[in-house]
């Protein structure tokens, strides 16, 4: 018996980095998993690696742009009838994009905003009527060190984080009688795509040194997404289940 047994647990952001650990850790331990992503062949990867792991037989995928109210209602409407109910909501889509505040245009600010903020956001809220009606529902949103200590050139992206952050109280406090636990996962100085591409999505001109303070006080480099993943598999389980309204950092000591 595995602790994820019969769960029925929706990830986004499932095609490649934490998003993919976390969709096949959740397998792994026995869920029954809906994936989606804006990338369809990252999608397809995550989904030979549950066959070679031997899960895919309880993972669906679905591309899905968080940022399309249309498309996430008829999207996780589909994945909440396919699993026939939901017991957790894993929300990872997020992008990262850099620029001197006074140069970020108001498109590149809403672009930040309505992915990582507002996709957060319409993916909850078209999941909550069956999160509720499980009676044991969960919502694991990713905020980010960046909503508690910023860094420079990510205006927008630490402002959607930190929204992220604020959200997941409100609705931590809004449904709890009725049995709802919600909490942030706030990664750092953790490998993926955002993190191993970050040299590419800053201004050509970044001062690196306002940066330094993403070193881990453990480990030789940066954490796996594995790591994460494991963080959510215990969140989303009964081993979290006094976990409700609170943050989780895990970015090995980068802020102390």
């Amino acid at each position: 018996m595995k602790r994820l047994d019969n769960r029925r647990i929706l990830v986004t952001g499932a095609a490649s980095g934490i998003g993919r650990a976390t969709a096949l850790r959740l397998l792994a331990e026995g869920a029954r998993v809906a994936a989606t992503d804006v990338a369809e062949e990252g999608l397809a990867e995550t989904h030979a690696l549950a066959e070679k792991a031997d899960t895919a037989d309880r993972l669906t995928t679905a591309v899905l742009d968080v940022s399309d109210e249309t498309a996430v209602n008829r999207v996780v409407g589909e994945a909440i009838a396919g699993l026939g109910g939901l017991d957790a909501l894993v929300n990872v889509a997020g992008i990262l994009r850099g620029a001197h505040t006074h140069e970020c245009s108001l498109d590149l600010w809403n672009q930040i905003i309505s992915v990582n903020l507002t996709g957060t956001f319409l993916v909850t809220r078209a999941a909550l009527p069956a999160l509720l009606e499980s009676g044991h529902g969960v919502v694991v949103n990713f905020s980010s060190t960046s909503a508690q200590f910023a860094h420079p050139f990510m205006a927008a992206y630490s402002a959607s984080k930190g929204g992220i952050l604020s959200f997941t109280h409100a609705i931590a406090q809004e449904y709890g009688k009725q049995g709802l636990r919600a909490v942030n996962v706030n990664p750092g100085s953790i490998s993926s795509g955002i993190t191993n591409g970050i040299f590419s999505l800053m201004p050509e001109d970044t001062d690196w040194t306002l940066l330094g303070k993403l070193t881990p006080a453990v480990g030789e480099g940066l954490g796996s997404p594995e790591t994460v993943a494991g963080v959510v598999a215990m969140l989303v389980s009964d081993d979290g289940a006094f976990i409700t309204g609170t943050e989780i950092r895990i970015d090995g000591g980068t802020h102390q």
